[in-house]
């Protein structure tokens, strides 16, 4: 299976998925640790990680305190 980004805007509306699909979960997560600061200036609140057709887990885009 492919490993991939749904995006989300606040309130959880779809904006679609991530540019590119991944062949591991940490390959996965790599590109989100350098890509969630520019997503996040575009206006995605969170992103979901999807396995195929099942979801992995969500994760909000909000700035650590």
């Amino acid at each position: 299976m492919a490993w991939i980004w749904r995006l989300e805007k606040d309130g959880g509306q779809e904006a679609g998925m991530s540019e590119e699909s991944f062949s591991t979960q940490a390959d996965a997560e790599s590109w989100l640790g350098e890509n969630w600061r520019a997503l996040r200036a575009e206006g995605i609140a969170q992103v979901v990680l999807v396995d195929g057709e099942r979801t992995v887990y969500p994760m909000s885009l909000d700035d650590p305190q």
